[in-house]
C-alpha cells in the first residue's frame, strides 16, 4: 500500500491562483508563498464582508487510540464529496504542530486520497505563522527577563511570573528550568519553563482576533504575573504589544491550499484540543464563510475536547454557529473502548465492538445537546470486517442518529459521497444553536456544568493551587469567561486509562489559568501537561531527504 507522502508527491496541484479563482479571489488579492501556497490579503476580507454566510459544519470525533482516528481525513474527504455532488464546499483547517509530525500521532494533513497539499510543506515550515508565533511569545519572555535586569521599575515579583517561553516541538526536558544563571551580567535568576507553541496564549489569541487592532488589543491584555505589592501586570504595562504585533502581522493572515482533487483549503492557527481550544482561527472560519456555501471544519480530538470548546468558546466569541455536526467514529477506536489493546484493534472482536458503543452513544448526546444535527461517519478501515460494519450501522439505525459510510482515505472525494449527501440533508434540518453555560456564572458552575454534563462525572475536585488561583482571578474580575479544559483525549474523564463512558468519577482539576489575552481561563485536570515528550520511537527516527532534496518517511 502506497504511503500518504507518496501519494501526496505524485499529486497534480492547480497553480494556488487557479484555486483562489474557484472562489472568486482574484490573483492581486493573494499574497504568494511560492506555486501553491498562499495567504488571503485584506482586501479579500473587505470585499466580501457584507456576503451572506454559508452553512458551517463541524467535524469532531469520539475518543480516539493513540494513532488518532482519521477526522482531518474525514474532514478533507468530505470537502471532496461535497465538490462531487455539485455543492460548493470550502474547507477550513488547523495547520500542523512540528511535535506530533516529528512524535507519535503525524501532520495534520489527512491521508490516503484525502490529504491537503503540499503535504511536506504544510506538516513542516507552511508559511512560517507557527515560528512567528513563538517569536513574538519569547519576545515577551526576553522584556520580562530584561526588565528584572534593568532595575525592575515595575516591581515584578520573579517568583510570580505566569508567561512562559515557548518551542514548536516535543521536549520535556524543558518543562521546568532555570534561567538567568551564570553571573549578574546574565540576568536576575528564576524558575521557568517551555510549553509547546499550540498550547500558548499568543496562539489562541490569534485564532481569536478579528484584526490586527483587535490582535494587538488582545496581546496587550496577556497577564504575565504580579508586582511585589500582589497587583496585576500585563504585557502592556512593558509595551510589548506592538512589536509582538508586528511579528505576528503576516501570520494572522488565513493560508490557501488544495486538496488531492484540487479543492480549496484553508489552514490557519494550530492550538491543540487537550491542552488549549483545539479550533482554527476566526478569521479562517469567517472567510470560508463569506466563500463558500458551506464551510467544512473541524476541532481536535473528540467531542469533549475541541468540538465542546468550538461550540462553547469559538461560536459566542464569533458570532457563528454550526448547521451540523459530523462525528467521525471507527471501529478500532471503539474495541479499543471495549478494552482492546491498541495493537490487536485491527483483529476482528464484534464483542468489545459491542461493548465500546457506550462511548459512541456518550458523544452522540453531547453534540445532541447544542442542539444541532449530528451525523455519525463511520471512517472505514481495510481490517474493518462486514460483521463489525452491520453491527456499527445497526446500532446508529435504533439509536436514531444519521450516518454514513466514509471510505474518503482509500478512494478520495468518491468514497465521501454518502456523508456529503448526509451532511447536506442535515443542513436542512432545523438548528436550535445553544453553549451548554452562561459565561457569567462562576468559574466551579461552568466546570461543573462541562463535568457532568460532557465528561458524565460526579463532580469536580480542586486543589489548593487551583482553589488560589479561581480566587485571584475573581479578584480580577475575570471570572465571566469562558472555561477552557486541559484534558487527556484518550478518555471521558481526566484518566486516560477509563475508557468506554466510565461512571462514578470525579474531575481533578489541580491547576486553572487566566488568559486574559485570548479571552478564556484553562483549567488543568489529571496529569495533562502543556509541553508533551517524545515517544521511545519518535517519527523523527524515519524522516529523511534524498540527494534530490526529497522527503522521505513523513507519514
Amino acid at each position: 500500500m502506497r504511503s500518504d507522502i507518496e501519494i501526496a508527491q505524485d499529486a497534480t496541484m492547480l497553480p494556488i491562483s487557479q484555486v483562489a479563482e474557484s472562489l472568486g479571489v482574484p490573483e492581486e488579492e493573494l499574497e504568494h508563498y511560492g506555486r501553491y501556497k498562499a495567504k488571503f490579503s485584506e482586501e479579500t476580507f473587505a470585499r466580501v464582508k457584507d456576503r451572506p454566510d454559508g452553512k458551517l459544519v463541524l467535524v469532531t470525533a469520539i475518543n480516539p487510540t493513540p494513532a488518532g482516528e482519521g477526522k482531518t481525513t474525514t474532514s478533507v474527504g468530505l470537502a471532496q464529496a461535497m465538490a462531487k455532488i455539485g455543492e460548493k464546499a470550502v474547507l477550513a483547517l488547523r495547520e500542523p504542530s512540528l511535535g506530533p509530525v516529528f512524535g507519535v500521532k503525524g501532520g495534520a494533513a489527512g491521508g490516503g486520497y484525502a490529504q491537503v497539499v503540499p503535504m511536506e510543506d504544510i506538516n513542516l515550515h507552511f508559511t512560517g505563522d507557527m515560528h512567528a508565533i513563538t517569536a513574538a511569545n519569547n519576545l515577551l519572555c526576553a522584556m520580562i527577563d530584561n526588565h528584572l535586569q534593568q532595575g525592575n521599575e515595575l516591581s515584578i515579583d520573579p517568583r510570580r511570573i505566569l508567561f512562559k517561553r515557548c518551542m514548536d516541538m516535543n521536549d520535556r526536558a524543558l518543562r521546568h528550568v532555570l534561567v538567568g544563571l551564570g553571573g549578574k551580567a546574565n540576568g536576575v535568576p528564576r524558575e521557568d519553563g517551555f510549553q509547546i507553541t499550540v498550547a500558548t496564549e499568543i496562539m489562541a489569541i490569534l485564532c481569536l482576533a478579528d484584526n490586527v487592532t483587535d490582535l494587538k488589543e488582545r496581546l496587550g491584555s496577556i497577564l504575565i504575573g504580579y508586582r511585589y505589592d500582589g497587583s496585576p501586570l500585563y504585557a502592556r504595562d512593558l509595551n510589548a504589544q506592538g512589536a509582538m504585533t508586528a511579528l505576528l502581522k503576516d501570520a494572522i493572515k488565513p493560508n490557501l491550499v488544495q486538496t488531492l482533487e484540487n479543492t480549496p483549503a484553508i489552514m490557519h492557527g494550530g492550538p491543540f484540543a487537550n491542552i488549549a481550544h483545539g479550533c482554527n482561527s476566526i478569521r479562517a472560519t469567517k472567510l470560508a464563510l463569506k466563500l463558500g456555501d458551506y464551510c467544512i471544519t473541524e476541532a481536535g480530538f473528540g467531542s469533549d475536547l475541541g468540538a465542546e470548546k468550538f461550540l462553547d468558546i469559538k461560536c459566542p466569541i464569533a458570532g457563528i454557529a454550526p448547521s451540523a455536526i459530523v462525528l467521525v467514529a471507527t471501529i478500532r477506536a471503539l474495541k479499543y473502548n471495549g478494552g482492546v489493546k491498541k495493537q490487536d484493534t485491527a483483529l476482528p472482536n464484534p464483542e468489545a465492538l459491542e461493548k465500546g458503543l457506550v462511548n459512541l452513544a456518550a458523544h452522540v448526546e453531547n453534540m445532541q445537546r447544542y442542539g444541532v444535527p449530528v451525523v455519525v461517519a463511520i471512517n472505514r478501515f481495510l481490517s474493518d470486517s462486514d460483521e463489525e460494519i452491520a453491527i456499527l450501522s445497526d446500532y446508529c439505525q435504533k439509536a436514531g442518529v444519521e450516518f454514513a459510510l466514509s471510505e474518503v482515505f482509500a478512494k478520495g472525494g468518491e468514497g465521501g459521497i454518502q456523508l456529503a449527501k448526509a451532511v447536506v440533508k442535515a443542513c436542512g434540518k432545523p438548528a436550535h444553536f445553544a453553549p451548554l453555560y452562561d459565561v457569567s456564572d462562576t468559574i466551579r458552575h461552568k466546570l461543573g456544568i462541562l463535568a457532568e454534563k460532557i465528561y458524565g462525572a460526579d463532580g469536580v475536585d480542586y486543589s489548593a493551587e487551583a482553589a488560589r488561583s479561581i480566587r485571584e482571578i475573581e479578584k480580577l474580575g475575570k471570572a465571566g469567561l469562558p472555561v477552557c479544559v486541559a484534558k487527556t483525549q484518550y478518555s471521558l474523564s481526566d484518566n486516560p486509562k477509563l475508557l468506554g463512558r466510565p461512571k462514578g468519577f470525579r474531575i481533578q482539576v489541580k491547576e486553572v489559568r487566566l488568559s486574559a489575552g485570548a479571552g478564556f481561563i484553562v483549567a488543568l485536570t489529571g496529569d495533562i501537561m502543556t509541553m508533551p515528550g517524545l515517544p521511545k520511537v519518535p517519527a523523527a527516527t524515519v524522516i529523511d531527504v534524498d540527494g534530490d532534496g526529497k522527503i522521505q518517511g513523513l507519514f
